[in-house]
């Protein structure tokens, strides 16, 4: 009987055991790769990490762990094999400068850390784990760190009343969008925004509005990017007077736009009545010449 009871309890301790590692297993097929789901944002010269990780968590010191760029050729960042890099696979940009954290391998933690980031860095990048035939994506977005203050300046006038400001601001990556705001915040329309791209890649924007009386005299030029929620804005005071000089400068010009149609039209009618006053007193020189033949005649 006593043999009988340790057999069964022997079993069900066998029993217990290939279950816990069926479970073990099971959940070990069920880790999934992740990342974040919203863009890393890197500095120009700085160093990055992608974060990835297995949830959950499992030892990856046996796995092999492949980062890549899908746009590149070879499109290799980082390739682990059960802890050691493949150096002969990473594409040329990124050798020396790329490597993981091989100590945090056995917690799951597959992040890759980039080096000197370059603005070639920027891009969407691929963690995939064939074995567990995993992935996850991020963006990396690469920016100067160096963006200038906007410089808002009066461009000039219109014609109509109105003021015309310029905004420009240089060193921005990824292209930035330019917005006027009036006194009270409100949106202002203006023109097209002007983008050069310079040969470091970096963005120069500027952009024109023109603004009248009624619009307030405090106008503010805001440079932003909102994917790395970056912004810029600078204000510049217009005084009221200099709305006053220019509406007296719209009337004048068309008190002389007036006064020049005007004239004008007098010396046509000068010329059409000199013409018809010329025309008839030829006609009349003429009548005279023929009497006077007629009556030698007779």
């Amino acid at each position: 009987m006593f043999h009988q009871k340790t057999g069964l309890l022997l079993q069900s301790t066998i029993t217990a055991l290939l279950f816990c590692l069926l479970l073990t297993h099971c959940c070990r097929g069920q880790s999934q790769v992740m990342g974040p789901s919203q863009p890393i944002v890197a500095t120009l010269g700085d160093d990055i990490i992608l974060p990835s990780y297995l949830e959950p968590a499992y030892d990856a010191t046996t796995l092999t762990v492949e980062w890549t760029r899908p746009d590149l050729n070879p499109r290799f960042i980082y390739v682990s094999r059960s802890g050691h890099d493949l150096e002969k696979m990473k594409n040329p940009s990124y050798k020396g400068r790329t490597s993981m954290f091989i100590d945090e391998l056995k917690n799951g933690n597959i992040s890759l850390k980039i080096s000197k980031v370059k603005q070639a860095d920027a891009g969407r990048y691929r963690c995939f784990v064939p074995e567990l035939n995993e992935d996850t994506f991020m963006e990396l977005v690469v920016v100067s760190g160096a963006v200038s203050q906007p410089v808002t300046t009066l461009a000039g006038i219109d014609g109509k009343g109105g003021v015309v400001l310029q905004c420009e601001s240089a060193g921005w990556y990824p292209e930035p969008e330019v917005l006027w705001l009036d006194n009270e915040g409100n949106l202002l329309s203006a023109g097209p925004t002007e983008t050069v791209r310079g040969p470091d890649d970096l963005y120069t924007v500027s952009s024109r509005v023109t603004v009248e009386k009624k619009h307030g005299n405090k106008f503010t030029c805001r440079v932003q990017q909102n994917n790395i929620n970056q912004s810029r804005d600078t204000w510049i005071h217009v005084p009221h007077d200099f709305f006053v000089v220019q509406s007296c400068s719209t009337s004048t010009t068309v008190s002389l736009a007036v006064c020049m149609v005007v004239s004008i039209i007098l010396f046509i009618l000068a010329v059409v009545v000199f013409v018809h006053t010329r025309r008839q007193n030829i006609k009349g020189g003429r009548t005279e010449a023929e009497g006077g033949a007629k009556e030698e005649r007779g």
